[in-house]
């Protein structure tokens, strides 16, 4: 055999194959005489060699011509015809004696075996997937090459431009072979530094947010965005389009994205060549339409561009998509809405104009789905709202393509045409690439709220290949532990409404914040609803079981607070003073146990709360994890009293602001509100109020802000358990800014900001009512049938501005986010518990 070896060079950094060939490249001869030959037909044609190919299948190879006898040019066509079917190494046609033809064969191997060495990051299966040869397949040179090939821009694809692929042939009895591909992976190609030219408006740490690729640092293992990947980076070259465009700038253009591989730094640096162009602003917007009878201006109200903003092709492209529906509403299924922007170039301001027209009559005659090997065909197709025989309409097919991607059910997406069967009509083929969608994470961490936390938690987006999504997590930490189950059909009885189920058992232990613990299982059936893009209503039912528990310590008088039977301890009675009217003589709350409400709640025992409520969401955030610009607004309400043992109406707001300011500056403002009454002359529960502290003045400890029982305070100079309250508001305003002398991958950032709020109006249980006929110590009886009030609360509920002033630290870690914040209360009520520093974070992996 020859051992000749041939090494292929390819790719920026040369992707090396080596490919060892055998002797057999396939050859073809004809060796004829004159006519004897050109006077056979095929079905006197001579085959040799052959032993897994049927003669007759050799032979069907080669065509009579016109005059029904084989000539030179059907031989000449025939040893072609032999020479692509790949299943021969050599085939030589000679004549033989008496005049006939002789076809020699040589036979491909067959594969028996085929085999990866050495491949570490990319499975088998991958790899057997994206290439030709088979086992049982027969052996071709020219496949193998092209496999090799194959299987190295694979890794090119993955980062790895250093990768060889070395293809072994081992010869095995009976012509049979088996195929190693031995492959020598290299190291990752990093991006080692990222560049801007030509930007202005916007600086290159912003812009860096923008990309999807990243700068390999100390932590890049932990990801892949820094892995050089061509296609991501022309990605990239459109992301800057697009966010340039919808920043003003009508004319921008990403001239280049220039990569250069440093064989010092042994990475690529790439460069993204931008030339800004003038900021325009919406001069005016108008209508015009060429549908006879149709009023243009109607449309007015489906635009998102408004005269006086910042041009925005974004908000453009959804007024046109909508503008189409509309039109699609009205039964113009076929209209098209054609936006034009006249640019003038000294105000720097766009006219805008939609112009209206009769579209060509196209029908949509199919539907094809292609490469779903997972998910079930009615979930994709459910995301469309035309189907077969449906005027076909672009803005339609858009969206669907959008709502496709934002599954994340798989890789790529794209919606392509093909002619139909007549020029009105078209094929819609949907091509789609399935990728994981199952989540395993284990998480951990740590906040000055809840100390030490582990979480385990296993989800799919695409349970079942049916679209749905379940979840279960188990937590388990030093004060916080418990379980959740969650399954969502997005789509209830095929309408766009999403049914979710959510079961939880949560339990809240004693800590240095309150004395009490609590225990609760519930389950909660919700309904969303989205209403628009950037608005959405969620309605849910809610049924859930509340106890309190205490530890020990805080329970050791006895149990019967509120009874003749009670026994105040000693070391209580010498604490307390006759002197001072109402100490001394308490009650069990007050010797260093829990307060009155909370003594109330765990004698009641459990509690059940059903209720009913929706919640109202307005996002128009540009990035949700990182928010720079947008609104995001909730509001919610929660109706108690369908039944379960309370009655109340819960109210609460929250919205936050987020706006850039200059050099990377995000200005945020949060506002907050809340409310909770009750009905039907019920008396509110301590466990239904409001609880506040750092969630709405940052420097006060949880639960450290509001009415609080002052009884044990008096007695050992701290102030007891928070009461909550049924009123609140807040308000802060941040600045988050970037530290620019650090690289942008560490993910660091700082933040001032000031906060003010306030938490009032308690109205739970004041007082333990006697009805036994003992005039217990600490009670005064209301008469002589010994009914009275015992062990009145002693609280303080100020109507106080809780204020603070403090600095933040930022960090999107690779271990998840984590946040670091110092306040200092510059206002605060006498019994307010201060808590200056906190930290919170956590990871999943």
């Amino acid at each position: 055999m020859n051992a000749g070896m041939r090494l292929l060079r390819g790719g920026l950094l040369a992707a090396t194959l080596v490919f060892f060939a055998v002797p057999v490249a396939t050859t073809a001869t004809a060796v004829l005489t004159a006519s004897p030959a050109a006077a056979q037909s095929a079905s006197s044609i001579q085959v040799e060699g052959n032993r897994r190919v049927e003669a007759d299948t050799i032979r069907s190879y080669f065509k009579p011509g016109p005059s029904g006898r084989l000539d030179q040019g059907s031989i000449d066509d025939g040893l072609k015809a032999l020479i692509e079917t790949g299943l021969f190494q050599d085939v030589r046609i000679n004549q033989g004696g008496g005049g006939r033809l002789v076809v020699s064969v040589v036979e491909n191997p067959v594969i028996g075996r085929l085999a990866f060495e050495g491949n570490k990051k990319i499975k088998d299966e991958q790899l057997s997937a994206e290439i030709q040869s088979k086992p049982r397949g027969t052996l071709s040179r020219p496949m193998i090459q092209s496999d090799a090939l194959r299987i190295a821009e694979i890794y090119r694809r993955s980062g790895r431009y250093d990768v060889r692929v070395d293809p072994q042939i081992i010869e095995q009895p009976n012509n049979r072979v088996d195929l190693v591909f031995v492959v020598n992976e290299g190291d990752k190609t990093g991006v080692k530094s990222i560049e801007f030219i030509g930007n202005k408006a916007f600086s290159s740490y912003r812009l860096k947010d923008v990309i999807k690729t990243r700068e390999s640092n100390l932590l890049s293992f932990l990801g892949s965005g820094d892995v050089y990947d061509p296609d991501r980076v022309e990605a990239d070259r459109d992301l800057i389009r697009r966010f340039y465009l919808k920043n003003g700038y009508a004319d921008v253009q990403v001239v280049a994205a220039l990569t250069e591989y440093d064989p010092e730094r042994k990475g690529f640096l790439v460069s993204f060549k931008i030339e800004e162009g003038q900021q325009y602003r919406v001069g005016s917007v108008s209508f015009e339409s060429t549908i006879p009878n149709f009023d243009a201006n109607s449309l007015s109200s489906y635009s998102r561009v408004n005269v006086g903003s910042l041009y925005n092709a974004e908000a453009l492209e959804k007024s046109v998509e909508e503008m189409q529906i509309e039109m699609s509403r009205r039964g113009y299924a076929f209209a098209t809405v054609r936006p034009r922007g006249d640019r003038n170039f000294e105000s720097h301001t766009v006219s805008i104009v939609f112009s209206i027209e009769e579209g060509a009559r196209v029908y949509i005659e199919r539907i094809n789905v292609v490469g779903n090997t997972r998910t079930r065909d009615y979930v994709i197709r459910r995301e469309f709202d035309i189907a077969e025989g449906d005027a076909y309409n672009r803005a339609l097919v858009d969206r669907a393509e959008r709502r496709l991607k934002n599954l994340d059910f798989f890789k790529s997406v794209k919606i392509s045409t093909e002619p139909g069967s007549s020029s009105d009509r078209v094929i819609l083929v949907v091509n789609l690439e399935e990728k994981s969608t199952g989540d395993f994470s284990v998480s951990g961490g740590y906040s000055t709220s809840n100390g030490a936390m582990g979480e385990v938690s296993v989800s799919e987006r695409n349970f079942l290949g049916r679209g749905l999504f379940a979840k279960a997590t188990v937590q388990y930490g030093q004060y916080a532990r418990g379980y959740s189950l969650s399954l969502v059909e997005p789509y209830l009885l095929d309408y766009r409404v999403a049914l979710g189920l959510d079961l939880y058992q949560r339990e809240q232990l004693a800590n240095s914040y309150i004395s009490y613990g609590t225990k609760t299982l519930g389950i909660s059936p919700r309904l969303g609803f989205a209403l628009r893009e950037d608005l959405t209503l969620q309605l849910r039912y809610s049924l859930y079981r509340q106890e309190i528990t205490l530890p020990s310590y805080l329970n050791n008088c006895n149990n019967n607070l509120g009874s003749a039977n009670y026994f105040p301890t000693p070391q209580f009675i010498a604490a307390g003073n006759p002197n001072n009217t109402g100490y001394g003589v308490l009650g069990c709350y007050g010797d260093g146990e829990a307060s009155l409400p909370v003594r109330i709640g765990l004698s009641n025992g459990a509690y059940w709360t059903s209720s009913v409520g929706y919640t109202l969401t307005y996002n128009t955030l540009d990035n949700t994890r990182n928010p720079t610009n947008g609104l995001l607004v909730d509001f919610r309400q929660d109706f108690a009293g369908v039944g379960g043992d309370v009655k109340f109406l819960k109210s609460a707001f929250d919205a936050k602001y987020y706006t850039p300011l200059v050099s990377d500056i995000v200005g945020i403002v949060h506002l907050q509100a809340g409310n909770l009454s009750t009905y039907g002359g019920n008396q509110l529960r301590m466990l239904d109020h409001f609880q506040m502290g750092p969630n709405l003045v940052r420097g006060f400890a949880p639960n450290g802000i509001g009415p609080r029982d002052i009884g044990q305070y008096a007695f050992y100079g701290y102030g007891g358990d928070a009461l909550g309250g049924t009123n609140y508001w807040g308000a802060s305003v941040e600045l988050q800014m970037p530290f620019w002398f650090l690289p942008k991958e560490v993910g660091l950032k700082g933040a001032v900001y000031a906060d003010a709020g306030s938490l009032f109006d308690y109205k739970g249980p004041t007082s333990w009512t006697l009805t036994n006929e003992v005039n217990a110590p600490g009670c005064t009886p209301a008469s002589q049938t010994s009914i009275g009030t015992c062990a009145g609360l002693n609280y303080d509920d100020t109507n106080l501005v809780r204020t603070s002033v403090g600095v933040g630290l930022i960090w999107a870690s690779p271990f998840g986010p984590l946040r670091f914040d110092y306040a200092v209360p510059i206002t605060k009520g006498k019994y307010d518990r201060v808590q200056e520093f906190k930290f919170g974070g956590g990871t999943s992996f």
